[in-house]
């Protein structure tokens, strides 16, 4: 055979490169500069604004922006750094960095953000929770409903307070055997994980990266609608857990009803169940939990529980009124004493566990730097608000949605504030830069709606938290099928009769309270 005929043979098809979604930090680099143009076909006007600052319905007018095509260039360069720290003057309300007035960028939040993520590192370097929850799931393998549940609420309760979702992937290496020990397939493993961590984080309470990020925004604090909030997390939680155990029972009590059906070896270890509790292998050793592993716990469960009485505005939650006067021991915190709260929290359990200075310190700057990403989409975003307040066309795309909503009940328009973040959800992946982006316009619509502001942030967060139960463009549930060895089209048959009900339960609850305020 020739040269060429060999070249010929084992010549390769040319490689087609496979499609990947942008990240949250090109996203908003692309919207940046489109914001950026479209500054120029929008015309400017604004609000006539009321002693707390907020727009007043109905004042809108033209307005000069003033700008200069070096001034548009200019704030384009800078969005990033005002994003960050762009100080807003009080008499022109533009914002940069050297002028005087107050901070309008985002760098408490951003300080928060990093803050956190030393805090949730440090804790996952002691091994401790980790360790709990491979306790929780070994003492519970022989009831296979109660495991579900058990592990199910732990990580809703880890989501709703801290955005527990992408942790969750090392845990498929315990769940997936565990649950195949009992007689179920393995979409039960995945439903247990993603929708376990997933309605938690649907359902913020005090999530720092949706509702702290959201509520920052949106002017409020981080703990106003807490209430509606953790009445719906109790809710939703409860009815999920129930679908993904009324699927398990099914399963288990006729394996060919199945969606994902059995891979070689997954019956091997399953022993027949005389009883709905069922039967596992005992064979796997307990996890020890050592003195100083429940010290950790027990500290890290203290800190999130003094970060949800900080900022819980009390004298409201407690009697309904939103302009109650605070009770004396409330302390009314935001981010700047929060991100300072969880600094020290992260310091403490590193002594808690006797981390050692060399390695407490390492492992506080690794959290810092693997939260980087979602600390600079904040920016990023936040740097897409300035441009539009600089060249004030804020109010006039306020302007232009306010005619959609105007005459809707507050219910509806919960609603369609929920509706409307769906699809944005999706286009920006990120929770954080989403809120950044969306609030500056949903917050003031509230207003215009007489509806608290609390519930536009709970209706968006909601949003974000159904879209991530299922679009193939988040990790926590692309990697989790893949490593359960599900496909990914199994996983949304599966999956869709929830989000229909979920979305249908959703709709409700921000409808009501909305109607409520």
């Amino acid at each position: 055979m020739s040269t060429a005929d060999d070249l010929r043979t084992t010549e390769q098809p040319p490689h087609k490169p496979k499609f990947t979604f942008p990240s949250a930090l090109t996203v908003l680099a692309v919207v940046t500069i489109a914001v950026w143009l479209l500054a120029f076909l929008v015309p400017s006007g604004q609000y006539d604004r009321n002693a707390s600052g907020a727009p007043i319905q109905g004042t809108y007018h033209r307005v000069d922006s003033g700008q200069s095509f070096v001034d548009r260039l200019d704030d384009l360069f800078l969005a990033p750094v005002n994003g960050l720290y762009g100080v807003q003057d009080e008499k022109t309300g533009q914002v940069g960095p050297d002028l005087a007035g107050e901070l309008y960028g985002s760098a408490g939040v951003f300080l928060f953000v990093l803050a956190i993520g030393a805090f949730i590192t440090v804790v996952f370097a002691t091994g401790a929770l980790d360790r709990g929850i491979g306790r929780l799931a070994h003492r519970l393998r022989e009831r296979g409903a109660l495991l579900i549940a058990g592990i199910m609420v732990v990580f809703s309760i880890l989501g709703t307070v801290e955005g527990f979702a992408e942790e969750t992937l090392g845990f498929y290496g315990l769940i997936v055997p565990l649950m195949l020990a009992l007689g179920y397939d393995r979409m039960v493993a995945v439903g247990t994980i993603i929708l376990g961590a997933g309605i938690g984080v649907l359902c913020s309470t005090v999530n720092p990266f949706a509702t702290g990020v959201a509520s920052s925004a949106a002017d409020i604090s981080l703990g106003d609608g807490i209430v509606l909030r953790f009445v719906m997390w109790v809710v939703l939680t409860a009815v999920t857990v129930a679908y993904v155990i009324r699927y398990a029972r099914r399963v288990r009590r006729n394996p060919e009803r199945s969606i994902t059906g059995f891979l070689p070896g997954d019956r091997d270890n399953n022993q027949e169940a005389t009883a709905d509790s069922g039967s596992a292998s005992a064979s796997a050793e307990e996890p020890q939990l050592t003195g100083l592993h429940k010290a950790v716990l027990v500290t890290m469960g203290l800190v999130f529980a003094f970060m949800i009485f900080s900022v819980v505005p009390w004298a409201s939650a407690l009697t309904g009124d939103a302009d109650a006067t605070p009770y004396g021991f409330e302390l009314g915190w935001s981010f700047p004493q929060l991100a300072a709260l969880f600094l020290c929290a992260a310091v403490l359990i590193g002594l808690v566990a006797r981390m050692g200075e060399q390695k407490l310190s390492s492992m506080i700057i690794q959290g810092a730097a693997d939260f980087i990403s979602p600390a600079l989409v904040i920016v990023l975003a936040r740097g897409v608000t300035v441009i539009m307040n600089n060249s004030k066309i804020t109010d006039t795309v306020l302007h232009s949605i306010e005619g959609i909503v105007k005459g809707t009940s507050s219910g509806v328009f919960a609603i369609i504030v929920f509706v409307v973040n769906l699809p944005l959800a999706f286009l920006i992946p990120s929770t954080s830069g989403h809120a950044t982006l969306a609030m500056p316009i949903l917050a003031p619509l509230a207003d215009f709606a007489g509806v608290s502001r609390a519930v536009v942030v709970t209706a968006w967060q909601a949003a974000s938290g159904w879209m991530n139960l299922w679009v193939p463009t988040t990790a926590v549930t692309i990697g989790g099928v893949a490593l359960a060895k599900v496909g990914y089209d199994k996983y949304l048959r599966f999956v869709w009769p929830l989000l229909a009900l979920l979305f249908l339960m959703i709709c409700g609850f921000v409808a009501f309270g909305a109607i409520l305020t």
